[in-house]
């Protein structure tokens, strides 16, 4: 089975930072779209940063500026370096595979558990 394994997330006041890391299967790794979602209770879930193969990038406006996705191939892993955090980016943050392991597969799509980024006042 595929797991997408989070960790990193925590409890910080506002203006700080922390960095959240998603550990994927190597076979998935390499050749997916790998991106992080956040969710609150009672709203959508929202894509906050995607990574490519190609290790093109993109972040939503709300973040720009401020947070920072990028993948270690030696480590198979995808990170979100989040700095000035504010409140309203607490949320259950998620690590999302997307892609084919070849054009005769259909696409995937894994999701981790989630991680909780807690931003104090």
């Amino acid at each position: 089975q595929v797991r997408l394994v989070e960790s990193g997330g925590g409890l910080v006041q506002a203006g700080g930072s922390l960095r959240l890391s998603c550990a994927a299967p190597r076979r998935i790794f390499v050749l997916s779209v790998m991106s992080w979602y956040r969710h609150t209770p009672g709203n959508q879930r929202e894509l906050v940063a995607a990574i490519a193969s190609d290790n093109n990038t993109n972040t939503t406006d709300s973040v720009k500026g401020r947070f920072t996705i990028s993948r270690d191939y030696a480590k198979n892993t995808v990170y979100l370096s989040m700095n000035s955090l504010k409140p309203e980016d607490t949320a259950v943050y998620a690590c999302r595979a997307q892609g084919r392991v070849n054009v005769e597969a259909p696409k995937y799509d894994y999701w981790g558990q989630g991680t909780q980024v807690t931003v104090s006042s």
